[in-house]
């Protein structure tokens, strides 16, 4: 690794599993100090003891929570300069709008969107004081596209974030701070192959339409977000970073 990252620290929800435990690694191995933030206690621990960073168990939709993360953040490590907000969920109850309960999707939203402007809301004075940094949120690449497969709460949660995003990426621009929405495309991880166990059909439509020809990796999402988390991204905010294995381009995929 190449130090991209080092003498800062990042704060990642959601990162006991998936894209987030993949970033907290990587983020780590750039020479960063990480607060690992999730639900999921145990497996927090688990990532945070892996790479030597600190584990803040929390529900992302708890406006209280969301600032004791970042105070945490400063006590243990004196500052903040990285805010990957990654936590999100895919419910099975959430699909077709004509089968979509309003519980599902009140809840979706809760933790797919509220908790993003929750911990942008934290964060930006923090950011400000400190003399900037750079938020990336995790948006989707279902926040461009039109699914037949729908998740409708999901895929309307990742619009709102990819807005909420570009909105601040040109508000704080000019104080130092960098917003961006990254998109990853169909990714390999436990939410994922969850969703897809339960109905395999689902999963082979899906694929299909990848030119790549396969899901992507935990991995390659977190390489996208390191960049993002760096310097190399200076003078890239209040963007829309896909990372999605070519499938934005494709009208007809390889065979």
């Amino acid at each position: 690794m190449t130090g991209r990252l080092d003498g800062k620290v990042a704060v990642v929800t959601g990162a006991a599993s998936g894209i987030g435990a993949a970033s907290a690694r990587r983020f780590a191995a750039e020479g960063a100090k990480v607060v690992v933030a999730d639900v999921d206690a145990d497996g927090g621990r688990r990532v945070a003891e892996e790479i030597g960073g600190s584990c803040f168990e929390l529900d992302v939709t708890d406006p209280g929570q969301v600032d004791a993360m970042y105070r945490h953040a400063l006590g243990t490590y004196g500052g903040l300069h990285v805010c990957f907000n990654n936590a999100g969920i895919s419910p099975p109850e959430d699909d077709s709008i004509l089968t979509t309960g309003i519980d599902a999707w009140r809840r979706v939203q809760e933790v797919n969107l509220t908790s993003v402007y929750l911990c942008c809301k934290a964060a930006l004075p923090l950011l400000i004081e400190g003399g900037g940094g750079s938020i990336i949120n995790t948006a989707s690449f279902v926040a461009l596209m039109g699914a037949a497969t729908s998740q409708i709460s999901y895929t309307a949660s990742k619009g709102g974030v990819l807005a909420l995003s570009r909105e601040l990426g040109v508000q704080f621009a000019r104080q130092g701070v960098r917003v961006n929405a990254l998109c990853p495309g169909p990714v390999s991880t436990p939410l994922l192959q969850e969703l897809f166990a339960k109905d395999p059909e689902r999963a082979a439509r899906r694929l299909v339409h990848i030119p790549m020809g396969r899901f992507g990796r935990p991995e390659e999402i977190a390489a996208a977000a390191a960049f993002l988390a760096s310097d190399d991204a200076s003078f890239i905010t209040a963007s829309t970073f896909v990372v999605d294995g070519g499938i934005q381009a494709a009208y007809v995929t390889p065979t």
